[in-house]
């Protein structure tokens, strides 16, 4: 296959791909994915599938944005997890639909659990870190309300080792989408 071939065939997870790097260069730099990238994500993934797909399009675009949407939600709404990561995989959705979507963002989960463990022993600490889980989980059990819980984390932020989750869901996504050869 020449080269012109490869860049055309699945074009359009190449352009996913070029975004999440992007916006993970960004998240290492800022700790944030800003709104100028998202947001066009969301919206150009959805009219590249009405393009290809009309209103069925649509729906596959509207259904693997809300996938991505409800894959991060939950640790939004407790204060761990940032707007713009959570919008970020919306993107992937919009462009990609449910089932790559999830599974981008299940290999994207282990990609960010491997990632927060090697920084917490890159830093020497484990005992600190392990202490803070245990608290957030007890919170978490005792406390059903998601608001008081994410003022919580709010409070606490200041003081612990943040994750720039755009690096995780850029490795973790462009690894699912090379391991099934979409790219």
């Amino acid at each position: 296959m020449e080269w012109q071939e490869m860049l055309i065939e699945n074009w359009h997870v190449k352009v996913v791909c070029i975004v999440l790097i992007v916006a993970a260069y960004i998240d290492g730099k800022e700790l944030r994915v800003p709104n100028w990238i998202t947001f066009p994500m969301v919206a150009a993934g959805l009219i590249f599938n009405i393009w290809t797909g009309g209103w069925e399009g649509l729906g596959i675009g509207v259904l693997g944005m809300i996938v991505g949407l409800a894959c991060l939600l939950p640790l939004y709404a407790v204060g761990g997890m940032g707007a713009g990561d959570v919008k970020l995989m919306a993107g992937v959705g919009a462009w990609l639909g449910v089932k790559t979507t999830f599974y981008a963002f299940c290999v994207s989960t282990v990609v960010g659990a491997v990632m927060a463990v090697a920084m917490v022993l890159y830093r020497k600490s484990f005992q600190k870190h392990y202490a803070n889980f245990l608290m957030i989980l007890t919170e978490w059990m005792q406390i059903k309300n998601p608001r008081e819980l994410s003022n919580i984390a709010a409070e606490r932020k200041s003081s612990m080792l943040l994750l720039p989750y755009g690096i995780p869901i850029c490795i973790g996504s462009i690894g699912y989408f090379t391991y099934v050869g979409l790219i």
